[in-house]
């Protein structure tokens, strides 16, 4: 009774932090269920994809009714994260995993750093000049079409190509650490095609539970999911990401970022231990 309790407070504290930032709370409940209940951290994936499909229900249909996630943009970038998904969870359980960890600590210290430099008025709005992408040839003049098709009021999304390719690692990596892949595509979204940030928070809640779904099923199929553990901790987690999502509106877009490079930091630390373990 007093560990599911304790697994419902830390799914709240999970949904909330992974509603708020887009991340699926897969960030914070992995090392929770593995450093603090012992559980396989194969297993504490299983839990946190399952999880992370609670938080996106959770939370996207008030972004959608409320008009700050792009749909259109989410459904597109959801076809190639869905399709990485689908190859993390195929292979999950063959890649070393202290490998895994070492190279994922990089990508985090590598993003929070990004997240935190100062970047000028027309890149913060996602407003700017030409596409990098070239408009002379006819496959930038396609590139900038398919940007015009997805942007959304106020900002026109750029690289569509580089995004998709982001969708496919962030799919990846979500199968592979149970993240749901906001901690790609928010920062892909937000750095590499322009979308502004409260903007990209919403959409990647709304992308990550079709992204997660697709792996967890791989876990499901594999026996990777601990039912014990996932009902309390999706309670907690559906808790935090109603909460999180109703109050994300509130919170400054300077204070998002350091939340969000925050969470990564913490997080490359704890890659980074796990990465040096020796097994």
């Amino acid at each position: 009774m007093e560990i599911g309790l304790l697994l419902i407070a830390g799914g709240i504290a999970t949904g909330l932090f992974g509603s708020l930032l887009g991340l699926g709370g897969g960030v914070l409940l992995v090392p929770l269920l593995t450093l603090g209940f012992d559980l396989p951290v194969r297993e504490a994936i299983g839990v946190s994809l399952v999880c992370v499909i609670i938080t996106s229900a959770a939370s996207a249909s008030v972004f959608l009714d409320r008009g700050m996630a792009n749909l259109r943009l989410g459904m597109v970038l959801e076809l190639f994260t869905a399709i990485g998904a689908l190859i993390g969870g195929l292979v999950a359980f063959l890649l070393d995993e202290r490998f895994l960890a070492g190279l994922f600590a990089l990508l985090l210290v590598y993003t929070a750093a990004t997240m935190l430099r100062p970047r000028d008025a027309s890149a913060g709005d996602g407003v700017g000049g030409p596409d990098a992408d070239g408009r002379g040839d006819v496959a930038g003049t396609v590139r900038s079409r398919i940007g015009e098709a997805v942007s959304g009021a106020g900002y026109l999304v750029r690289q569509p190509v580089p995004g998709a390719i982001g969708g496919v690692g962030g799919g990846i990596l979500s199968a592979l650490l149970g993240i749901g892949g906001g901690l790609i595509m928010v920062p892909v979204m937000h750095l590499l095609m322009g979308v502004p940030l409260r903007v990209a928070t919403a959409t990647s809640n709304v992308m990550i539970g079709v992204t997660a779904s697709t792996s967890a099923l791989v876990y499901l199929l594999k026996g990777g999911i601990d039912p014990y553990a996932t009902g309390p901790a999706a309670v907690g987690v559906f808790v935090g990401a109603a909460v999180g999502s109703r109050v994300v509106h509130r919170v400054d877009t300077r204070l998002l970022r350091l939340l969000f490079a925050a969470v990564l930091a913490y997080t490359a630390i704890l890659m980074v231990q796990r990465a040096l373990v020796v097994q």
